[in-house]
């Protein structure tokens, strides 16, 4: 009787014993990383010299040459020194519930993020790093307004380690998340890089930041005859002109929309790849962006050359991510059925169907109100602003967090109000100048939207949406579609 009694025993105890724990592996960056970190204190020394060039430049007139050959003998080994030891103390590690990062040298710092609050892992390549073999990680996470990143990691490395991230993030063991392996990605939208070149050329802000540029330069030398004020002035501006045109095409080159099931992902850039994902079921927000040269381009359509109508830019809302562009520049009938992958379910409203103001809403925006509207439909709360840059906001039922109406002295007096719709993104649409009574009816009629969205909505399954047939444009059409 005795034996089986130690026998109950000892399997009790077994039973009260926590679970072995898989072992924690700490891992270190790519040895590469000392080479990036190494600059440090060198770009210290830059930006003290750039903050106050005249003190820099009495300093260096100052030095001897074999002073500045006994500084450089100093700062390189203790650049060096530093990028090495930076990158000796830190480490990262993938445990069962969390991705930890430990750095600091003199002080440390340890990360902890919880791996069911990964929104989405970007992977970035610079320019030198692709030439090196290495990529950075980038983390969207909820609650934080700055991304976490790990750079750099070997290219294959980062990829196993986005995809063991993304993985487990969606809920998948430590196990398994290892052999699940990326996720296969369907090609949606590639656009090509003349019309990327085109777009810009039909920006007014292409066009006036080149103008001031040339201009307000100008009208300095004539009034001054100083060359220094006159450098110091065209150089912001000729800066600013370089990155909204050419910066933009750079950043733009190659833009591709695929699809896969951890979210649509973007993959775009000619010097530096970026690789982001639009994680599914966070985005609160799609706006439809339509400058005034490109509603007027009539890019090829369905029906021929010169049937399309138009060009435009879509953007996002995304809640705990910072991704905001999903498609540069696309013809309207693409970017529709781009919009139909993201928020299933949803119609783009035709422009006939926004509601203009009330005439009493030219007193409070004589010239704006003529470029607002609204429409709300089954699935979709819509918002239009703009006149020559027209903005249309789509705000899904489910999405809205709040609604309020506001009216101020001036518009009590005409007999408007603004409806206001927050989102979960810290974003809020608003329906301007709405008649007094359409917009309490609005008020009262998207809080009952909002709950029954919210209770009908169901999870994204962005591969497995049944009966939704893919976009009708494919791949290969998108890109003729887009031609000019």
């Amino acid at each position: 009787m005795t034996a089986p009694e130690a026998d109950a025993t000892e399997d009790a105890g077994a039973a009260g014993r926590p679970a072995a724990t898989r072992p924690v592996v700490e891992r270190r960056l790519h040895p590469v990383t000392p080479l990036r970190r190494a600059w440090a204190p060198v770009a210290v020394l830059a930006g003290w010299a750039v903050h106050d060039p005249g003190q820099a430049q009495q300093q260096l007139t100052r030095l001897t040459t074999a002073w500045l050959l006994a500084g450089l003998a100093v700062l390189l080994p203790a650049a060096a020194l530093y990028g090495f030891l930076s990158w000796w103390f830190t480490h990262f590690a993938v445990t069962d519930t969390e991705l930890r990062i430990r750095t600091g040298l003199l002080f440390r710092r340890t990360a902890h993020i919880r791996l069911e609050r990964i929104q989405a892992v970007d992977v970035t390549r610079p320019l030198l790093g692709r030439l090196a073999g290495v990529a950075k990680l980038k983390l969207d996470v909820i609650g934080t307004d700055k991304k976490d990143e790990l750079a750099f990691l070997g290219e294959d490395d980062a990829r196993a380690l986005r995809a063991e991230l993304l993985a487990r993030a969606a809920g998948f063991s430590a196990d398994t998340a290892q052999e699940v392996g990326e996720a296969p990605a369907r090609e949606l939208v590639r656009v090509p890089a003349r019309v990327i070149a085109v777009s810009l050329l039909l920006m007014g802000a292409t066009w006036g930041s080149l103008l001031a540029a040339v201009v307000v330069p100008s009208l300095l030398w004539l009034a001054t005859h100083s060359l220094w004020t006159v450098l110091a002035t065209a150089l912001p501006l000729l800066g600013g002109a370089v990155t909204s045109s050419v910066g933009r095409f750079v950043a733009a080159y190659d833009w591709t929309l695929s699809e896969s099931p951890d979210g649509l992902r973007i993959d775009r850039g000619l010097l530096d790849r970026t690789h982001e994902t639009v994680p599914p079921g966070r985005v609160q927000t799609v706006r439809i962006v339509e400058p005034l040269l490109w509603r007027r381009w009539r890019a090829p359509g369905a029906g021929g050359p010169g049937t399309g109508r138009g060009w435009v830019r879509v953007e996002l809302d995304v809640a705990g991510s910072s991704n905001s562009v999903l498609l540069p520049v696309a013809p309207r009938e693409i970017a529709e059925s781009v919009i139909s992958r993201v928020l299933p379910g949803v119609a783009v409203p035709e422009t006939s169907s926004l509601a203009r103001p009330p005439r009493g809403a030219r007193w409070c925006a004589p010239v704006r109100w003529r470029g607002y509207g609204v429409a709300v439909t089954g699935t979709v709360f819509a918002a239009r602003h703009g006149l020559l840059r027209r903005r249309l906001a789509l705000v899904p039922h489910a999405k809205v967090q709040s609604v309020r109406l506001t009216q101020g002295p001036w518009e009590r007096l005409w007999g408007v109000a603004d409806v206001q719709v927050d989102t979960g993104a810290n974003k809020t649409v608003t329906a301007r100048l709405r008649g007094t009574g359409e917009a309490e009816r609005l008020l009262r009629t998207q809080a009952e939207r909002s709950r029954t969205g919210r209770r009908d909505a169901r999870p994204d399954r962005w591969m497995e949406r049944e009966g939704q047939a893919a976009p009708a444009t494919g791949p290969s059409e998108a890109a003729g579609a887009g031609q000019p």
